[in-house]
């Protein structure tokens, strides 16, 4: 992973990213030894998502559409697929769902891009079962079943099938993870299906 903390597309050098001996070239194994990879390639996709409000500010939306373009073309030119992922809206503006929504999915069409749906995951949840918290105090960031749901539409949206058979709860309570992955799973499912 790369991420700059509260940072938009235009932080980041994408072509860097794809440099010899750049990201992805060594790793350690279990007795803490490093592993040099000799792949020409060291991973199949870029998972992208820009500063949670960047797509819809009037000042840096126009960035969020064209670094999703030029990162996309970078991305593609190295043989690595690009993928948007749609962050979801401050817990205390709901209203940034559907316009998260249309700058992504507009960008992802334009781009011809696989788009995350992450945030309507997290609207469907918040209007189905607002007792679950997926929100850190600062009403941004995700808890432990916020980041669970997220992985598991990052899942159901990348393999294209939902998580039933997964016994992986990361220690919420089962029913409640149960809930999230099927959430995440009708989410993809309803979005892809538009």
């Amino acid at each position: 992973m790369v991420t700059i903390s509260g940072s938009g597309f235009d932080w980041h050098d994408m072509e860097s990213y794809f440099r010899p001996h750049a990201v992805g070239y060594y790793n350690f194994d279990k007795h803490n030894q490093i592993v040099f990879n000799s792949r020409s390639k060291y991973y199949d996709a870029v998972l992208m998502m820009d500063c949670s409000q960047c797509p819809i500010h009037p000042q840096l939306g126009k960035i969020f559409v064209d670094y999703a373009r030029r990162d996309a073309e970078i991305a593609r030119r190295h043989g690595v697929e690009p993928m948007l992922f749609m962050s979801w809206a401050y817990k205390d503006h709901p209203e940034m769902t559907p316009e998260l929504d249309e700058a992504y999915t507009k960008a992802g069409n334009s781009n011809h891009e696989l788009v995350i749906p992450a945030g309507l995951a997290f609207a469907r949840v918040r209007e189905q079962r607002p007792e679950v918290e997926l929100y850190q105090p600062d009403l941004r960031h995700p808890t432990v079943a916020g980041s669970y749901l997220a992985g598991a539409v990052v899942y159901a949206s990348i393999v294209g099938r939902p998580l039933d058979d997964n016994s992986f709860t990361a220690g919420l309570d089962p029913a409640l993870a149960a809930y999230l992955r099927k959430t995440a799973w009708e989410t993809a499912a309803a979005y892809y299906a538009r």
